[in-house]
């Protein structure tokens, strides 16, 4: 299962060791426990969005000395402020840890490699957060040329939603003896059967062994027929930090509270696959096994992944930027989209809000609960780190009667502003893009809200919230 994972993210197992870990704030916390801050006091962080696993992150290493940085992103279109951030990374005495996403997994902007390579050429550690990447994308991205200490990544772009509630971690061997010994190792997991016997193994659950194959062939098949993050059977929060771990029936994720080193990482993978071990052992009995997403996403290839969620996200961006309301003076558009628009290099998400014929937006939430009751899962995501420019000065007092106001924020980047957010997968389709429109296109109705209301009240919901 190791090997078939790192083939798939495109990774080599000559350069990186691998783990397993409960979600992605897991993975965030373990390296921020571990990292030295008190040496290399500095921690820049590139998202233009609130990530829990960010947060989890920017908390624990403050409780260990570092200066958490944050880049700006400018209005309305959310590019980075780069010469803020050049200076940022290249004009510190004291450098850390550089944690760079190459995509906003809330409004889809991709960003330049290039900071990748200006944070090693002025002696940052560099962590890639590709949480947010496609299928397909790590085929493209040549991570030798960056080579970056620790790359994290998730699965719910390949499977559509997070089933397993697991992360991967990965550390570069050159890198693994800069990380200091963590107090604890929660959230490094492993996989087995619930109806395996509970025990709790002597080496953190690392997932190094092709043990894990056996385990992994026990567990039920995943059904194909899911469309992704908007189809109509599932729902799909996208922020891998608010997802518990998941014990669906025939499988189970078992999370374990350990003391842990990093250099313990790199003797537990050399052990696994020593002549004579367990794991060779198994492998011998049972060499074969499938993994149907992977593959799926693997026999469908990054021209045709691209290719797809490219058309259909341009669709649905040009299709709700055309919505107006009718007979008004000035033409109110009901949609507003948040960072780029219809663009050839645009990552498979979209921010936006919904506004009603005054140009009032209407309450993101509301707008997620009435999807939801339509079989169509869009997220809530807020959007951080703003900076107005002179031009858009009223427009930033605007939103900020609309939006809360961080309280632990020195300068004037603190504003959020809360959006509805469509994440596509690749194996969306144009119906389940097509309903996201349909579905916006009802707000156009100046008393569609009010209808829903007292649909019901009718049957005696004296509330819309859902649990």
């Amino acid at each position: 299962m190791r090997k078939r994972i790192m083939a798939f993210m495109n990774i080599s197992e000559a350069d990186y060791n691998f783990i397993f870990t409960a979600n992605q704030s897991a993975a965030f916390k373990l390296v921020a426990e571990s990292y030295p801050f008190q040496y290399s006091r500095n921690l820049v962080t590139v998202y233009d969005h609130q990530s829990e696993a960010v947060e989890v992150m920017i908390e624990r290493s403050k409780k260990r000395g570092a200066n958490a940085i944050s880049a700006s992103f400018s209005w309305p279109n959310l590019e980075i402020q780069k010469d803020k951030l050049r200076k940022k990374i290249s004009k510190r005495k004291k450098k850390g840890l550089f944690v760079f996403p190459l995509q906003s997994r809330v409004t889809g902007s991709r960003y330049s490699y290039t900071w990748m390579s200006l944070a090693r050429e002025n002696g940052w550690h560099l962590l890639l957060d590709a949480s947010a990447l496609g299928a397909k994308d790590m085929d493209t991205l040549g991570l030798s040329l960056f080579s970056p200490d620790f790359l994290v990544c998730s699965f719910y772009k390949v499977f559509g939603e997070n089933p397993s509630g697991f992360c991967c971690l990965f550390v570069k061997k050159s890198s693994t003896s800069v990380l200091k010994d963590s107090t604890t190792s929660v959230g490094i997991v492993d996989l087995v059967p619930v109806s395996w016997p509970a025990r709790i193994p002597e080496k953190p659950a690392i997932v190094s062994s092709i043990e894990t194959k056996k385990k992994v062939d026990e567990f039920p098949p995943i059904q194909g027929s899911f469309s992704g993050p908007l189809s109509i059977q599932h729902k799909n929060d996208e922020d891998e930090a608010s997802h518990e771990v998941q014990k669906p029936e025939g499988k189970g994720t078992k999370s374990k509270k350990k003391t842990v080193s990093f250099s313990e990482i790199e003797e537990v993978i050399e052990a696994s696959f020593e002549p004579g071990s367990t794991s060779n052992t198994l492998e011998n009995k049972n060499p074969n096994f499938e993994c149907r997403s992977l593959d799926h996403a693997d026999s469908l290839g990054l021209v045709l992944i691209k290719s797809r969620t490219r058309n259909l996200v341009n669709w649905l961006v040009n299709a709700l930027t055309s919505l107006q309301h009718p007979h008004s003076e000035t033409g109110v558009p009901a949609v507003r989209i948040y960072g780029p628009q219809v663009s050839f290099d645009r990552g498979p998400a979209v921010a936006f809000n919904v506004f009603d014929w005054k140009g009032e937006r209407i309450d993101p939430t509301m707008v997620q609960k009435l999807a939801d009751r339509n079989n169509i899962a869009l997220s809530i995501g807020t959007l951080h780190h703003i900076w107005f420019s002179d031009k858009h000065e009223e427009e930033k007092e605007k939103k900020a009667l609309e939006t809360v106001l961080s309280s632990n924020r020195r300068d004037n980047l603190g504003c959020g502003i809360t959006v509805v957010t469509a994440a596509l997968g690749f194996l969306t389709n144009f119906e389940d893009v097509y309903r996201v429109w349909a579905f916006v296109s009802r707000f156009l109705d100046a008393d569609f809200l009010e209808k829903e209301r007292w649909r019901y009240k009718a049957i005696n919901q004296k509330t819309v919230e859902i649990v």
